[in-house]
């Protein structure tokens, strides 16, 4: 399939990727069972879509070994140059701790033999306590690696813009942080998206369906109890949509949400990701992927098929305002990790 010249994002020199990405969170065991047979051959399907770059991470369960997997098959059945038009973006999420030249270097090798393959297109680094400030000492490992060709570009997970800050001073170069970034959780705009437009970093945004309730599956609907949200996804964010402003202010955006994708024929989905990908500093929307259980692909890839007027753009910011500011309550991205 041949999606537009908008699908695509180059993230920095010799990376390009799809705006939209394929999140594998969903194969960690978080969101229930996962085929791992049926999960690797549905990855052929979202690659021929234009669906090219995955999102994973070390501790995403079998998460990286099915992008070898998948390599290793694309490379058999279609030549050994066709795992190059994929990009496979992972996360090292370590315990705080010292952080030597030799406990990083284990942990790269492990990722590049789980995902087979010589040099990672994207390293996204995540730390729990910034107390401890060997964060800086895994990044100085890290740059190494990169100028010795094991990764190819560095990111964050969940770093708050100070902290950013202290890293870009530390003399790293960084290419992007992933953040939670949605209607629901707009922090990133307070202090975020401007250091990012100043230092050339581009923000990869996660829950930005959050989980999944912002979607005409929950329009109307009572507010859903405990046991309903019966995976890591539906928990979590609506707790944020509990702070943001709960289930009645929810179902006003939902309904705000249906008029506008009537209008423009696509789904409550599809604009809640537009809305997204238009906001400055944005690279890519992640979308969990639930491989070989459920397929969205033809419902995700209309997010490129229209355009947010003023009009819609004013009906959805009178509802925002109503909310309350995440940033006051909880803070800056990432410090709901590290209360």
């Amino acid at each position: 399939m041949t999606l537009p010249p908008s699908s695509r994002f180059q993230l920095a020199a010799g990376l390009p990727m799809c705006r939209i990405l394929n999140g594998m969170w969903q194969v960690s065991g978080a969101h229930g069972n996962i085929d791992p047979e049926a999960a690797v051959q549905s990855m052929f399907a979202y690659l021929d879509s234009g669906l090219t770059t995955w999102d994973l991470a070390d501790h995403y369960g079998p998460a990286e070994d099915f992008v070898g997997e998948f390599r290793r098959r694309l490379a058999s059945s279609r030549g050994e140059q066709a795992p190059s038009s994929l990009q496979a973006f992972t996360k090292w999420v370590p315990q705080p701790g010292r952080m030597t030249e030799r406990v990083v270097e284990e942990n790269v090798a492990l990722s590049l033999r789980r995902m087979d393959v010589e040099s990672i297109d994207l390293l996204q680094f995540h730390w729990w306590d910034y107390q401890d400030d060997g964060y800086l000492d895994a990044m100085d490992h890290l740059s190494k690696l990169r100028d010795d060709g094991k990764i190819k570009h560095l990111g964050l997970t969940n770093f708050d813009t100070e902290h950013m800050q202290r890293i870009t001073d530390h003399g790293i170069r960084l290419v992007s942080n992933q953040v939670q970034f949605s209607l629901i959780d707009r922090r990133p705009e307070v202090r975020m998206v401007q250091f990012c437009q100043d230092n050339d970093i581009s923000l990869l945004a996660y829950g930005t369906l959050c989980g999944g309730l912002l979607s005409e599956g929950y329009l109307g609907r009572p507010e859903p109890s405990r046991r309903e949200l019966n995976t890591a996804s539906l928990s979590k964010y609506k707790q944020m949509i509990d702070a943001w402003g709960g289930w009645e202010l929810f179902q006003e955006l939902l309904a705000t949400l249906q008029s506008i994708a009537s209008r423009h024929q696509v789904s409550i989905a599809n604009v809640a990701v537009r809305y997204i990908l238009d906001r400055p500093a944005v690279a890519g929307a992640i979308i969990g992927a639930r491989l070989g259980v459920s397929d969205r692909r033809e419902d995700n890839l209309r997010v490129f098929d229209f355009a947010l007027d003023a009009d819609d753009l004013s009906q959805i910011e009178a509802v925002l305002e109503k909310s309350l500011d995440l940033y006051q309550l909880i803070g800056d991205c990432g410090d709901e990790y590290r209360r």
